[in-house]
């Protein structure tokens, strides 16, 4: 099994961190049709709430670039960039090697 996998984490600035969430949960909706997309996950850490973070699982890193390019999802990404508070960092890069609900 090759699959591409990302795990990251976003920071909103103080008191946005649901409204952050909000805008990812609804890109999840916009990405889980999109080809190679296996697991989009959006989670909130409980002791740090404007911590969100992201899990992903493509088929391919060129499946999961090609979805940034999808006209919904970069409106999503311009609502979200200014909740932020800071660049985003690039997150952990995968290789995903199974488990539970990954075909």
């Amino acid at each position: 099994m090759n699959k591409y996998g990302l795990h990251g984490k976003l920071t909103a600035t103080e008191g946005n961190g649901k409204q952050l969430a909000s805008i990812l949960l609804e890109a999840s909706q916009l990405v889980a049709p999109i080809k190679g997309c296996h697991l989009y996950m959006v989670s909130q850490d409980q002791g740090y709430p404007n911590d969100v973070w992201i899990t992903e699982v493509w088929d391919s890193q060129e499946d999961h670039d090609n979805s940034l390019k999808d006209e919904k999802v970069r409106a999503l990404i311009t609502q979200a960039m200014p909740l932020l508070a800071g660049k985003p960092v690039k997150g952990q890069v995968l290789d995903i090697l199974g488990g539970a609900g990954i075909d």
